[in-house]
């Protein structure tokens, strides 16, 4: 895709070694590693605190995430970005991107158990834009290590975010009935 060759040639421009740190300490709080470690403890937390439905939440979207966005890779076996601009060592498919898929569903899920649980309107408005930028930042990075092309992590967020959205609408409190007559 166009769209795609002009994004990695203007990131790939001009690298500076710090910036390349930076952003690699950024993608790798986005991995597969960093999320489960987020996911699990957010999951036991939960349990602990008789949220099972908020458990229920992070634990499965999380878990059926991988497995859906490894399958999406296996479907579309698309190609990263060419070596030497790819600044990562990495055998599987691109398309879509799993850090920014993982990330888009950890933000969503945790972002809606943040407004089940936060009452002070300004720090769940702290909190969710906090969310929306660790998506938002490790899956840019992907683009600049040229580990992605933009149109994995574009897709990444989409799906991510739509499998969020079923998990969300799956664990919702089912609606009250009205008794009055």
């Amino acid at each position: 895709m166009p769209v795609d060759s002009s994004v990695l040639n203007g990131v790939i421009e001009d690298r500076p070694l710090w910036l390349v740190d930076v952003v690699t300490a950024i993608t790798n709080s986005g991995g597969t590693v960093a999320a489960w470690i987020i996911s699990v403890v957010l999951t036991v937390t939960l349990l602990r605190q008789d949220r099972r439905r908020d458990a229920l939440l992070v634990g499965g979207a999380m878990l059926s995430g991988w497995a859906v966005m490894s399958g999406l890779k296996q479907l579309f076996r698309r190609d990263r970005p060419p070596l030497p601009e790819r600044l990562v060592d990495i055998s599987t498919y691109s398309f879509p991107s799993g850090h920014a898929m993982m990330t888009a569903i950890l933000a969503c899920v945790v972002g809606t158990v943040v407004v089940r649980l936060v009452v002070l309107p300004h720090v769940r408005a702290a909190a969710l834009t906090l969310l929306g930028l660790y998506t938002l930042m490790v899956g840019l990075s992907r683009v600049y290590l040229a580990a992605h092309w933009i149109t994995d992590v574009l897709a990444g967020w989409v799906f991510g975010a739509l499998w969020a959205a079923f998990w969300i609408l799956l664990t919702r409190s089912p609606a009250r009935t009205s008794t009055r007559p």
